[in-house]
């Protein structure tokens, strides 16, 4: 008898969602639960903080900041899940990364074990050039990624 672990053959067990404040990042955690509550999942929700280059700031002002939109964010989500409970019953977990949102998911991804990935579609004109973080994810062919918009 088998008993490793595949992922994603007997659906997902845990689904991560990117979380950065905007309305479309809010949107995929919103989409994302259904999807979690739907398939007895965890609901990994996934905030990664910003790091600054070195020289760029003095730091501590940054570190604060991203440190404020990750409460404020726990609080919202918090709130969300409170008013919900009962009506929408998901199993969910906060977590926080350091680095690039590209990195930081992909970290969050590997660790947290995720059967999938939503993100909100990036709200940013240049990275309709450049690429969004969306689409890194989709080239990137380590997880089904949903792209809400």
């Amino acid at each position: 008898m088998n008993t490793g672990f595949e992922r994603g053959t007997d659906g997902p067990k845990v689904i991560l969602a990117g979380v950065d404040g905007s309305d479309s990042s809010l949107r995929a955690a919103a989409y994302a639960a259904g999807l979690a509550r739907r398939q007895n999942a965890l609901l990994a929700l996934v905030y990664v903080q910003p790091v600054m280059a070195a020289g760029a700031s003095t730091g501590a002002p940054v570190a604060d900041a991203t440190g404020e939109i990750a409460e404020e964010l726990v609080a919202e989500i918090r709130e969300s899940a409170e008013r919900l409970k009962g009506i929408y019953e998901v199993r969910w977990q906060f977590h926080t990364f350091r680095g690039d949102p590209y990195a930081g998911l992909v970290s969050a991804a590997e660790e947290l074990t995720a059967d999938a990935v939503v993100v909100g579609a990036s709200e940013q004109a240049g990275h309709r050039i450049v690429g969004s973080v969306a689409i890194r994810l989709v080239k990137a062919g380590k997880w089904p990624v949903t792209v809400v918009p």
